[in-house]
């Protein structure tokens, strides 16, 4: 172990970890994030108190820390933490990260029901970390908010977050590809998914930290079924999505046409919407 490790020993021997396996930057940014966390200090904070040692605990638990992420386990993980809409979430293997491109999926609900909205009534099918539901529950706080998923190892984080945020989301256990399990399900004005996906063809270029540590059930659908949680939305919004009501998803950068077509030939009307990176990656739904 090392002896009275200063806050800049301690900075530069993580960065200079992680630099072996990430590009400069990303390596910058996960070490400012990690010893924020081992600290309680700000990068600013940091500096002026670079020569002061950091305490026998905290240097334990940066060994502990660089460790793991030498292993490529996603810092977010490691610390059991990730933000999202401005709110901390605790996330750890039995849940997705949350990601940016959901934020925009969020962002996009929020604008179509930017005025005071009444007993709005809202589904999101594979709650995961709770980003969604939890996060549309905080903007839309008259709105009735369920949430549902498979896994339930994912509730339970979910359902820390939800106490830890402080909202009221309505979590349960639902297999979704059950048809016969939406019986118990009401009409919704809103319903939301960020459903798996990714073919499991696409493994072989998907980066170690998502394919050794997310979990795969959230991520990858069979390769000649790629779009069975959009074909089972489409037949579940015939009966429980409200007149006038609407369904937003998130979808592959690479599948917009087959899913726009699917919901089209289904009935609905679609509006297909890029990311900040140009990608085609979420759809609007109207029947």
């Amino acid at each position: 172990m090392f002896a009275n490790m200063t806050m800049q020993e301690a900075t530069y021997y993580l960065l200079n970890k992680l630099t072996t396996i990430y590009d400069k930057s990303e390596a910058s940014q996960i070490t400012d994030w990690v010893m924020e966390k081992l600290t309680g200090s700000k990068k600013a904070e940091r500096m002026v108190y670079k020569n002061e040692t950091i305490t026998s605990e905290e240097e334990l638990l940066l060994h502990q820390y660089s460790e793991r992420l030498l292993q490529h386990e996603p810092v977010q993980y490691v610390l059991n933490e990730s933000w999202f809409g401005n709110m901390k979430f605790y996330v750890d293997k039995n849940v997705l990260i949350p990601r940016p491109e959901t934020e925009e999926l969020v962002e996009w609900i929020i604008n179509h029901y930017n005025s005071p909205v009444d007993e709005l009534k809202i589904l999101d099918i594979g709650s995961g970390s709770g980003c969604i539901p939890i996060s549309l529950k905080k903007r839309l706080p008259k709105a009735e908010v369920w949430s549902c998923d498979v896994s339930n190892e994912a509730l339970t984080v979910a359902k820390k977050n939800a106490e830890d945020l402080e909202q009221e989301v309505n979590l349960f256990e639902l297999d979704y590809l059950d048809q016969h399990s939406w019986k118990q399900l009401p009409k919704f004005d809103i319903i939301v998914s960020n459903p798996p996906y990714i073919p499991e063809k696409d493994k072989e270029t998907m980066h170690p930290n998502v394919l050794q540590y997310e979990p795969a059930t959230a991520l990858f659908v069979p390769d000649n079924d790629a779009l069975v949680f959009y074909k089972a939305i489409a037949e579940f919004g015939k009966t429980h999505l409200q007149k006038d009501g609407s369904i937003f998803m998130e979808i592959h950068e690479n599948l917009g046409k087959e899913v726009t077509q699917l919901f089209q030939e289904a009935g609905y009307s679609t509006e297909l919407k890029k990311d900040m990176q140009e990608k085609d990656r979420m759809i609007l739904l109207r029947f």
